[in-house]
């Protein structure tokens, strides 16, 4: 059937716009909202929004159960199409050549295969001096940097290697387990890892995660670099640079970061009455850049 066009040619990109934003405020963090959630996060007035969502449930962009929402089996199924035939290769690409040209350095795309990771894309420093990495190199991944990447967001990496022996190429390669355990919960605070000498003494890596459209570690981005030309004092300005190529690498994958939503007003307290619990987002610092 067909849809009854407005008179006014703005308002259905308005109408639009406002569904944009109520579908903005579901994610793989928060994939259950409550209307009060849905009403903070978009800003709209709570009649319009209250409308809307009732509209959404009934189209079966949303499904409602108790007090919560969620995107609806008929939006899932709209989207299904979409995830056919995605390659992260070519995808990534033109965002691997963007930061090679941002850092000067190697940049490379890895996916896992057990305790290995394997280049699947690279695009190659423009330095006379330089490592050569080529598509198709395989390494374990304990030594480097892109390898805790893997360990600090794939759950399934570090079963890969628990029954692995940690062979150490450089005096710099974590030979134990708590050692590599602490790099790995160091990527996972900051969000990207830099390394040094860890596969080879003049080698070094930074490294970040990539995420597919359902939030799952999808591969993991990063630079290589010879480090007679980049030390640890080069982290600062080099790993925030792979961590925003790889949130965009993420979201040419379909990922959506999760969205934070403004707490509801607190309740007035009662004199004498036990103080509510705060249900407010926190916001966690940055953690400094260590590089090992």
């Amino acid at each position: 059937m067909k849809a009854k066009e407005s008179s006014s040619t703005g308002a259905p990109l308005l109408v639009l716009a406002k569904v944009s934003a109520i579908l903005d405020c579901f994610s793989v963090e928060v994939p259950e909202p409550t209307l009060q959630q849905i009403i903070h996060g978009t800003g709209l007035p709570a009649s319009t929004c209250q409308r809307l969502v009732q509209n959404m449930v009934r189209e079966g962009f949303l499904d409602k159960e108790g007090d919560r929402y969620r995107i609806g089996i008929q939006l899932v199924r709209w989207a299904t199409p979409g995830t056919i035939g995605l390659d992260i290769v070519g995808t990534v690409r033109p965002i691997l050549h963007a930061l090679r040209d941002e850092t000067g350095e190697t940049a490379c795309l890895y996916v896992r295969d057990g305790a290995y990771r394997t280049v699947v894309s690279v695009a190659e420093t423009r330095h006379v001096v330089m490592r050569p990495f080529y598509v198709g190199q395989v390494m374990p991944i304990h030594a480097g940097a892109p390898g805790k990447i893997f360990l600090a967001f794939d759950p399934d990496a570090r079963v890969a290697i628990q029954d692995a022996e940690l062979t150490r190429f450089t005096a710099h390669t974590p030979d134990s387990w708590e050692q590599l355990d602490e790099q790995v919960e160091l990527a996972r605070s900051q969000g990207f890892f830099a390394a040094f000498g860890e596969r080879n003494s003049d080698v070094g890596s930074i490294s970040a995660p990539v995420y597919n459209h359902a939030g799952d570690l999808a591969a993991v981005l990063g630079v290589g670099f010879p480090v007679q030309r980049v030390g640890p004092d080069d982290v600062e300005r080099l790993g925030p640079a792979v961590a925003r190529a790889a949130r965009e690498a993420s979201e040419a994958m379909g990922y959506r970061a999760p969205q934070r939503h403004p707490a509801a007003p607190r309740p007035r307290r009662v004199r004498g009455a036990a103080a509510p619990a705060d249900s407010r987002p926190r916001e966690h610092s940055p953690a400094s850049v260590s590089p090992s």
